[in-house]
């Protein structure tokens, strides 16, 4: 039986990328890619929304950072 392997489109470039265990970036094509997204999320240009953060008050303010409240 002939198998093909899945691909799917790379979230940061949108290129195919193998589903496979030979892939170790998936679901991204590449390393670069895969390093790419993990900026984005460390400079927190995504995020999961979710409830305020009631333990830290300035958490609630979206454009702020940390708990000094200077503008972003």
């Amino acid at each position: 039986m002939n198998r093909s392997i899945p691909t799917v489109n790379c979230p940061t470039c949108g290129q195919p990328a193998r589903w496979h265990a030979d892939n170790p970036w998936r679901p991204f094509c590449c390393e670069r890619c895969k390093l790419i997204d993990l900026g984005e999320w460390l400079s927190e240009k995504h995020c999961i929304p979710g409830p305020p953060d009631i333990e830290n008050p300035d958490a609630a303010d979206f454009g702020t950072k940390g708990s000094g409240g200077n503008p972003v």
